[in-house]
């Protein structure tokens, strides 16, 4: 399992093939450290998409600056968010709201439940069948 550790952050391919990049307890997520973020999982993915499951637990700060740089797109095929409390599922919903994700995206309080959607395989939009309910 190859990995990147650094100052805010610690950036891993997991044995399932999802990038995991978790966020220090009690980190301030500015401009800067999410610029740095988002290039390294660019880098490690080297070209190649990958899920990223992000755990943000307790993250005690999301900046407007470092909320745009997350909406550019990335080597994210899809982008789980991990969070443990209320708080975190504020910053999450506000952003997701404020500002369209460049990837499909969720939040999370189970990294089981997390990891599950990333790994399932993304079905192709059909047109209704004549009976269907929701059509």
């Amino acid at each position: 399992m190859a990995e990147a550790d650094h100052i805010d952050y610690t950036l891993q391919l997991e044995p399932d093939n999802v990038l995991l990049l978790a966020w220090h307890p009690g980190v301030r997520i500015e401009a800067d450290n999410a610029r740095a973020a988002v290039d390294a999982v660019n880098r490690f993915a080297d070209g190649n998409r990958y899920p990223l499951l992000v755990r943000m637990a307790n993250a005690s700060h999301l900046s407007r600056a470092a909320r745009d740089v997350f909406i550019e797109p990335c080597a994210a095929s899809k982008i789980a968010l991990l969070g443990e409390n209320a708080v975190d599922r504020i910053l999450v919903d506000y952003q997701l709201a404020a500002q369209p994700a460049p990837c499909p995206t969720r939040f999370f309080t189970s990294e089981a439940e997390a990891t599950a959607w990333l790994l399932e395989a993304d079905l192709p939009a059909r047109d209704p069948l004549p009976g269907d309910l929701f059509g």
